[in-house]
């Protein structure tokens, strides 16, 4: 059996060691692995090659991805559709696994009901935003970005005796922003889900301030679209010179972490297995510390939310 792999949408680290293992373990499980290189755009263009361990060797301590990826305004035109299912006939390939995101299994909802595809997506986004399920390859590492980042820009705030606003990815949802707002001591976070109490944390962190608090952290989702409302706020209501850093595309790039390359490994395995049994047009998901599968449809049909504990531990929330 010819299985196809491609990456559509963002980057995400982890990917490579995804595409090193849908190498491996589908020559292992006697199947003839390709590549899409460039997503959506490359499947139209039919940039597919099969793919052979030489390709991949050395490639699991990168971030990004080596077959590349893209975003296609093309791909939601039937023509295009059309042409990108010939090239994979023209290869003998009708099984196909993609690592994206919301937005790519749209795509591939669409494709895989006009045509005879056999398809397996895999969650590979570090907005950690893909309903029914836990944990997207990147999540980890883009975390730990943060993390390091955030703890220097304490280093600063501290000794200066200032405010920092600190803007994560995450476009309209906040789990990056409020999972390490917990896991460095933030001490005010904004995200899309919860409504912040100005007032509160005003009153809050002056009466700190009055006890000798010397500066304050604030991390703020990219979604919120606030970033510079909030150097303001805190300049005029707490009384900090206060200085914004917008941490970017730092966070969907580096090494991917131990967790990363072992959930990757183990979301490809589940993905080549369930394409054997004709198990398809299904999303792989982790959740609840269990893989799963959900169809296609029930995935992108609802929005995903952040898990109730994380919220609880966020400051000043309505």
């Amino acid at each position: 059996m010819a299985i196809a792999i491609m990456c559509s949408g963002g980057d995400a680290p982890g990917m490579n060691p995804a595409i090193k293992r849908f190498v491996d373990y589908a020559y292992l499980k006697g199947n003839i692995p390709y590549f899409i290189y460039n997503g959506l755009e490359g499947m139209i263009d039919d940039e597919i090659k099969q793919a052979y361990h030489k390709d991949v060797s050395g490639i699991l301590h990168r971030g990004g991805a080596i077959i590349g990826s893209s975003r296609s305004k093309r791909f939601f035109e039937k023509k295009y559709r059309q042409k990108a299912y010939e090239n994979l006939k023209k290869n003998d390939i009708n099984s196909l696994i993609v690592l994206g995101g919301d937005g790519s299994f749209r795509a591939m909802d669409i494709f895989s009901k006009e045509f005879n595809i056999n398809f397996i997506g895999i969650p590979a986004t570090i907005d950690n935003d893909i309903a029914f399920n836990d944990y997207c390859i990147g999540v980890d590492t883009s975390l730990n970005v943060i993390r390091d980042a955030t703890d220097k820009i304490r280093d600063t705030a501290s000794t200066f005796k200032r405010g920092f606003v600190v803007e994560i990815m995450g476009r309209e949802c906040g789990y990056l922003c409020a999972t390490s707002a917990i896991a460095c001591g933030a001490e005010i976070c904004m995200i899309p889900e919860v409504n912040l109490d100005l007032n509160l944390a005003k009153i809050k962190l002056n009466k700190e301030i009055k006890n000798g608090r010397g500066y304050v952290l604030c991390l703020i989702s990219e979604g919120v679209n606030k970033t510079d409302f909030m150097v303001d706020w805190m300049s005029e209501n707490l009384g900090l010179e206060t200085r914004k850093s917008v941490l970017g595309y730092i966070q969907r790039g580096g090494n991917p972490t131990i967790t990363d390359r072992l959930m990757a490994f183990e979301f490809i395995v589940r993905a080549i297995d369930s394409l054997k049994i004709d198990d398809t047009n299904k999303v792989i998901v982790y959740k609840d510390g269990v893989f799963d599968k959900i169809n296609i449809n029930n995935i992108v049909s609802k929005p995903y939310q952040i898990k109730q504990n994380i919220l609880n531990m966020l400051n000043y929330i309505d």
